[in-house]
């Protein structure tokens, strides 16, 4: 009786056919089934109709038709639109389910940096892919210099709320403000606020359209006005007033997980180029970053654990605001 053939070992996979295929651009055939299943995909805060889906659903045709197979991501839909949920199951998968990125909305971050209890990600080690990124300025009725012992009034919605950065911000500048209810453009139009954060693409030019003064640049991005000084941004206290407004700045970002293969970030790297080339050749109201630009924008809104702290400290001193 003769001896069965000993079956072929499996080739081993090399790096860049590791991450092609994580990319499901490489691999051995599956059925339609398990091609769907393995496909790249976008997870997306709900609802379906809301902005960050028409964001996310213009990137993932961007990167869809720069990638070596083109192809379309899908996207999945999960939470409400603060993006906490759609992070917290970001967080969770460990890959089995392909290839997935997370539309990240800045207020998701906020949630976590003020220490909203339901927001269970730590985004410190995400790598964003490419970003949507707004400037800031510090603004209200007049110069900044020479006010009047009568404290500014700035309008927050609740103490977790990112505009609270107008009120911190001004308490690091030795500035008497103090907080009313009410939305900060709406307030401010109705003489209701004095003070407020602007944010646009061009944030200067917006301020002047609403009738308020420019005092402080919050964050420096691609091209804004360099006329307006920017916030003194030394110690924690200081950067966590610009990782508050980093809420507000960030429309949203595509992170990948952490660990994934270089040659697939290069690979999601260079249709991000598409990308980035296709936004900025139609209107938006944000800056279209990717690379390091994408990476110092992300760093803004994930501090380290002294400024989420002291950030939490004010929220608490300040507006009896505790976390979790």
């Amino acid at each position: 009786m003769s001896a069965r053939p000993t079956p072929p070992r499996p080739f081993p996979l090399g790096r860049r056919a590791a991450g092609l295929a994580l990319l499901g651009l490489a691999g051995p055939p599956r059925t339609a089934g398990a091609q769907a299943e393995q496909a790249p995909a976008i997870l997306v805060p709900g609802p379906e109709d809301g902005g960050c889906a028409r964001w996310a659903g213009r990137a993932a045709a961007a990167l869809g038709r720069g990638l070596p197979r083109p192809g379309a991501l899908r996207l999945l839909f999960v939470g409400g639109p603060d993006g906490v949920t759609a992070a917290n199951r970001f967080a969770t998968l460990d890959g089995a389910e392909g290839p997935r990125l997370l539309a990240l909305p800045g207020l998701a971050c906020h949630a976590r940096l003020a220490g909203a209890s339901r927001a269970r990600f730590e985004p410190g080690a995400w790598l964003p892919l490419l970003a949507s990124w707004q400037g800031a300025v510090l603004a209200g009725r007049g110069p900044l210099s020479g006010r009047g012992a009568a404290p500014l009034r700035v309008a927050i919605l609740s103490p977790d709320a990112p505009e609270a950065a107008a009120l911190a911000a001004l308490d690091m500048l030795g500035i008497a403000a103090r907080p009313v209810a009410g939305a900060a453009e709406a307030a401010f139009a109705a003489g209701e606020a004095d003070a407020l954060i602007v944010t646009g693409a061009d944030p200067v030019a917006r301020a002047a359209a609403i009738g308020a003064v420019p005092w402080h640049l919050l964050s420096t991005g691609e091209g804004e006005a360099s006329e307006v000084p920017p916030l003194p941004a030394r110690g924690p206290e200081a950067r966590a007033v610009l990782a508050a407004a980093a809420g507000l700045q960030m429309r949203a970002a595509l992170v990948m997980p952490p660990l994934t293969p270089a040659d697939a970030v290069a690979a999601w790297r260079r249709s991000a180029a598409r990308w980035q080339e296709e936004e900025r050749a139609q209107p938006a109201d944000g800056q279209p970053l990717t690379g390091t630009a994408a990476a110092a924008a992300f760093a803004l809104l994930t501090p380290p654990a002294d400024v989420t702290l002291a950030y939490r400290a004010w929220l608490e001193r300040r507006l009896g605001w505790r976390a979790g």
